[in-house]
């Protein structure tokens, strides 16, 4: 039988599987650090990690969604606080394909820029001429110390009042601000993905032109297949770190079961029954959600390729993805419980797994009523709020 050639590996791909075993040798000082030392930073810049969503007119790669959730997910096998860093960094550039275009080749054109931000509307902007006054402070603003630019979410104000879109719908955009205009507070000190840096970012009145704020609700200025994919600023990252972590686990529990003998037993790890049971459900559990995943992406991207994607196509997208964290954090369960004593200890990745993945799962993109919502479009009910 003659078997089908591989496809080539992307360079980017490739890269980030290059990186992972020094990013895993630096996963102690990541986390003590609460942040991304710079020159690892510095390293994952110049791979092009911070550019995999850009346009290609602005010298980004402009990669499918699928390669993409790859490349985050090969780093944060590694080390789950590079995967998350790199896919806000990747994620907020996304946005680029919003900006008018002399704005998105100014910011976006500079080889080196990462942007990072939140898209939560939790500033409020004040209409003025020619732009709007921003003030307000947002959390998990993850990365913002190697940042740029910065993206902030806010409800947008009229004489003080909110602006509406239509009734009861109140106005809400997105806005880019320099990174030297914005006041970072060190409140990260949180159970999971403590090298982030993810604390708060605050700006207090601050003057952003008009041309330098957007709607992810309006139609993308570049008009290309990957900005029509519906899986907003998180929606695909996310579950990409959650399987990144879940395969190390699963690694991590393997190594050890091989060398580990119980020694009332006297027997190794890896013969007890329970453990092997557990191995076969969290690499069950991984590898199903992950094909799901993908392929609910190749098969969006190939419909929002052709034009804009059904409702229903954004539920299936979203229950894939939510699947995808909530299944890695029970395969995660599975092998630091199976590990026995040696996990508790910060000298083994799989406390640290734990930690990561459970601190993933209580993101509200890929929170528990998250499936209502997807449930009920899949059982013909419209949706309460847009689906991104």
């Amino acid at each position: 039988m003659t078997s089908l050639p591989t496809p080539p590996v992307h360079p980017l791909l490739a890269t980030a599987r290059e990186l992972a075993p020094r990013l895993s040798e630096r996963s102690a000082e990541i986390e003590s650090a609460r942040r991304l030392p710079a020159d690892l930073v510095s390293e994952l810049n110049r791979a092009g990690v911070f550019r995999m969503m850009i346009p290609e007119t602005y010298g980004g790669l402009e990669l499918p969604p699928a390669l993409s959730f790859q490349v985050i997910e090969a780093l944060a096998r590694a080390d789950g606080a590079t995967g998350w860093n790199a896919m806000i960094g990747a994620a907020t550039a996304l946005t680029a394909a919003w900006l008018p275009e002399a704005v998105g080749r100014a910011i976006f054109s500079r080889p080196d820029v990462i942007t990072g931000g939140v898209a939560a509307p939790l500033g409020r902007a004040e209409r003025v001429e020619g732009g709007h006054r921003v003030t307000g402070r947002w959390t998990w603003a993850s990365g913002s110390q190697h940042c740029h630019w910065l993206i902030g979410g806010a409800l947008v104000t009229e004489g003080g009042k909110p602006r509406m879109v239509r009734e009861g719908v109140p106005e809400t955009r997105l806005f880019f601000f320099p990174a030297e205009h914005v006041t970072l507070h060190d409140t990260w000190f949180a159970a999971g993905l403590c090298g982030t840096g993810s604390g708060d970012m605050e700006v207090k009145d601050l003057f952003v032109p008009d041309d330098h704020g957007f709607s992810l609700f309006a139609p993308p200025r570049v008009a290309r297949p990957l900005y029509g994919f519906p899986f907003g600023l998180l929606g695909l990252g996310i579950p990409a770190v959650a399987l990144g972590i879940a395969r190390r686990a699963i690694d991590e529990l393997t190594l050890l079961a091989r060398q580990k003998t119980v020694v009332v037993e006297r027997r190794l790890l890896a013969a007890r029954p329970a453990v092997q049971e557990a191995v076969s459900e969290a690499e069950a559990l991984v590898r199903s959600s992950r094909a799901f995943a993908l392929e609910t992406i190749h098969a969006v991207f190939d419909e929002a390729s052709r034009g804009p994607a059904s409702v229903r196509a954004r539920a299936e997208l979203r229950l894939a993805m939510t699947h995808a964290t909530r299944s890695s954090a029970r395969a995660v369960d599975l092998m630091y419980e199976a590990a026995g004593g040696p996990a508790v200890f910060h000298t083994s990745a799989l406390q640290r797994c734990l930690r990561d993945v459970h601190t993933l799962t209580q993101h509200a993109m890929v929170a528990r009523p998250t499936l209502e919502l997807t449930g009920g479009i899949l059982l013909g009910f419209d949706p309460p709020t847009p689906v991104l």
